[in-house]
């Protein structure tokens, strides 16, 4: 059985303003709408998905808000479901009964990593899984914009992966299979590759590691004893602090604030998608995980 629980949700918002400190686009507008506890005070004051447009649309979803809310609301989830919402959705069966697959592990590479052949080819020799025919790639599109997702569709898609372990490379996929499949086994694609002795090994003292925000997010209480074991076993510098939480790499300007005060000899990360951002605006090596080997 598939299950849609529900952490808690905008009514437990204090105001405390901690979601601020790592919301990006509280960052790049300084308007209190624009933040994590906007959406939550709009809520608790009556106003509708609709009304909350373009602060929804200008979401991340990042999910750095998730770990510093005292009150451990899921706020990414929150703004998800309004803009299943805004978009007409009727939102997704509570349940849905499914014969389990046989066990076997699966890569789910997502649209970043399918789009480069060569980087793919060279992550699946390394974990040695079987690529999944169908990674949920328009799954994952649909989260992202609040699109709607046909029932029978995602019925399909989690019928092939109930009851096998999973490599997910899509940070939010990962974030809405661990709902849709609570007992399944989930990696993070980064944290599956960075599990693997001989790429550790590769990690050296002066990299700068860009973690991938959003798999992070999903699961940060465990996953944050991983990096902090890599950064002590390698001696890099990681883009998870206080301040600086993971963050997307969204743009120019959010790599650039996240290169603030460090000087990297060598750039690595989880995401493929985040390695021609930083080489557009550094001069030295930036490298996917995988290719380390």
């Amino acid at each position: 059985m598939y299950s849609n629980a529900l952490p808690r949700d905008y009514p437990a918002c204090n105001g405390c303003s901690l979601c601020r400190l790592v919301c990006p686009m509280w960052r790049a507008r300084r308007d209190p709408r624009y933040s994590p506890e906007g959406i939550a005070k709009a809520r608790q004051n009556g106003a509708a998905a609709g009304e909350l447009g373009p602060v929804l649309d200008a979401c991340v979803l990042c999910g750095a808000c998730d770990p510093v809310c005292p009150e451990d609301i899921a706020l990414t989830d929150m703004i998800m479901d309004l803009r299943r919402v805004r978009q007409g959705d009727p939102g997704l069966p509570a349940a849905v009964e499914a014969e389990p697959a046989p066990a076997g592990a699966l890569l789910l590479p997502g649209a970043a990593l399918r789009a480069d052949s060569a980087l793919l080819a060279r992550v699946q020799a390394l974990l040695g899984l079987r690529v999944a025919a169908d990674d949920g790639a328009d799954l994952a599109a649909a989260l992202e914009s609040g699109g709607d997702i046909d029932p029978l569709r995602l019925r399909r898609f989690l019928d092939q992966l109930d009851g096998r372990t999973l490599v997910v490379g899509e940070g939010l996929l990962l974030r809405q299979l661990r709902r849709w499949l609570p007992g399944a086994r989930l990696q993070g694609l980064g944290e599956a590759l960075g599990n693997l002795p001989a790429l550790r090994r590769r990690l050296a003292g002066a990299d700068l590691y860009v973690i991938e925000a959003r798999a992070y997010h999903a699961d940060y209480r465990r996953l944050v004893a991983h990096y902090d074991r890599l950064r002590k076993e390698t001696g890099c510098s990681l883009n998870l602090d206080l301040q600086r939480i993971a963050i997307p790499a969204a743009d120019d300007a959010e790599a650039r604030w996240m290169l603030q005060g460090r000087s990297p000899a060598r750039i690595v990360v989880e995401n493929p998608a985040d390695r021609a951002l930083f080489r557009h605006i550094v001069d030295v090596p930036v490298l996917h995980l995988a290719e380390l080997a």
